[in-house]
């Protein structure tokens, strides 16, 4: 035998190892990958994101979806799996899962639910992406179809869903695609019946969902804006979806009197919950991150938004705004290093060392011939303990070639990387916290009406409908428990 032909063989004969059958779909998988791999990947990318992520610390709503995961999973393909749930502290409508049985569920997606089925529901959905090993699949498929490609999977470590930074691009967050997001569905759908709950409360969260992003294209068009709305869980389907209501329906029907909505518990244990921003900050603009500990000043009357990966302050105009990151820090690279690797950069212009509150660090600006339109004007590394915070200032005005300009925005940024301190104890101001509650309504009660008492914004009565499923129009029945914030 030639030794190409050898060679050959033996690619096929590792193929053949990989093959394993898939728990899910009972079809054979081409992933070369084991379940101790997979889990050591997804425990991985576990632990950097808790590291970088607002986790919502309320033990007895976090028992409560725990308590409702684990019965979901146990009911599906892969129980013997350990499973671990985790609420992220965000507003945005999200859930998502990793490798290996980490699953995700943001608090401001718990906002909007109406029953333990609907959040059992989202639950199974992302369950569904762990037992049909959908990120390895996809990263598997993504490879090509090479021996060699499909083999790199093994020694990528975690590349199977991206580093933390750029997690939250990954399909992990975002959606797998039409036919992996059906499939999830399907076995999702099946796992909720499996379980004792209703299938059909998938239909009910597909259509909360899409009250949300209707609102949200609304409100960008009202601003002049670009609308952003993005939901992996459920992204894919439109709100009369038949398929969706064909794997649903598969799933089977349950008797009446055995089936599993639970709208009362859920209420009881989602009053209180956060509504909203759960910040702490103090007055006069100054931005105080109470888990990671440091506290910076922005320009007077910039808005600061706590984004799933950044901290970006923003002119009120849209003409500048300042971006903070946070990564580990690489060993002992000295500040000026760790800022020209940050952005592939050999030389820096205005290169300033810096040295506040004890804290080392480096800023500059990107040389001009080297330096693109999407790039940043002012850019600072600050180390502060193992973790390394990157600064970027940028100028958003179209009309950015005027010097003036420039010197003008530039001084505010370096006024707010010299800012950049350790959190002390007197910045902490208490900050109103919104949370949700729930109220019977009488022969009086409008969302109207009650807008009016709800200090969350101009769009008050919009989100008081979307908290209780009345979007667009409808009034609350007399008597009907619904959700306000206080």
């Amino acid at each position: 035998m030639k030794l190409v032909e050898r060679i050959f063989v033996s690619i096929l004969l590792l193929f053949c190892a990989g093959c394993a059958f898939n728990p899910a779909t009972n079809k054979p998988d081409l992933v070369l990958m084991s379940e101790e791999k997979e889990i050591s990947i997804g425990k991985e990318m576990h632990e950097k994101l808790i590291e970088s992520t607002p986790v919502y610390r309320d033990p007895v709503l976090t028992a409560y979806v725990n308590h409702v995961g684990q019965k979901v999973a146990a009911a599906s393909d892969r129980p013997d799996l350990q499973y671990h749930f985790t609420i992220i502290d965000s507003q945005d409508i999200n859930a998502f899962a990793l490798p290996g049985g980490y699953i995700y569920i943001n608090r401001g997606l718990l906002t909007y639910l109406h029953s333990e089925a609907e959040m059992a529901a989202v639950l199974a959905h992302e369950i569904a992406h762990i037992t049909a090993r959908h990120a390895v699949r996809q990263k598997t498929a993504a490879t090509g179809a090479s021996a060699v490609s499909v083999l790199s999977v093994l020694v990528t470590g975690s590349g199977v869903v991206g580093d933390v930074a750029n997690l939250y691009s990954t399909a992990a967050v975002k959606g797998y695609g039409r036919e992996m997001e059906l499939e999830a569905d399907r076995f999702g759908a099946q796992y909720m019946f499996n379980a004792g709950y209703d299938p059909q409360a998938m239909i009910n969260v597909i259509g909360l969902l899409k009250d949300q992003e209707t609102f949200a294209r609304r409100q960008a068009r009202i601003e002049g804006k670009k609308s952003q709305t993005y939901h992996g869980v459920f992204a894919s389907h439109p709100r009369n979806d038949l398929r969706l209501q064909e794997v649903v329906n598969a799933a089977g029907q349950l008797p009446e009197e055995s089936k599993e909505i639970k709208v009362e518990y859920y209420r009881e244990k989602t009053d209180g919950l956060v509504y909203g921003n759960n910040t702490q900050q103090s007055s006069k603009n100054r931005y105080n991150h109470k888990r990671l500990g440091f506290s910076l000043l922005f320009p007077d009357g910039w808005l600061v938004e706590n984004q799933r990966s950044a901290i970006v302050g923003s002119a009120a105009d849209k003409s500048a705004k300042i971006t903070i990151t946070v990564a580990q820090r690489d060993g002992n690279q000295p500040a000026d290093m760790a800022l020209r690797s940050e952005f592939d950069l050999r030389n820096l212009e205005q290169g300033e060392k810096l040295n506040q509150y004890r804290l080392e660090g480096h800023t500059g600006k990107i040389p001009t011939q080297e330096k693109d339109a999407a790039d940043p004007d002012r850019i600072a590394v600050i180390f502060y303990g193992s973790r390394q915070f990157v600064l970027q200032g940028k100028i958003t005005s179209n009309d950015d070639s005027e010097q003036e300009l420039i010197d003008k925005y530039d001084n505010l940024f370096l006024t707010s990387i010299r800012s950049f301190r350790p959190l002390r104890q007197s910045d902490i101001v208490e900050v109103d916290i919104k949370r949700v509650r729930y109220v019977q309504a009488n022969e009086k009660t409008t969302f109207a009406s009650l807008a009016k008492h709800m200090k969350i914004g101009e769009y008050a009565e919009e989100q008081l409908r979307l908290l209780n499923g009345y979007y667009p129009r409808g009034e609350p029945k007399p008597g009907e428990w619904i959700k306000i914030v206080q």
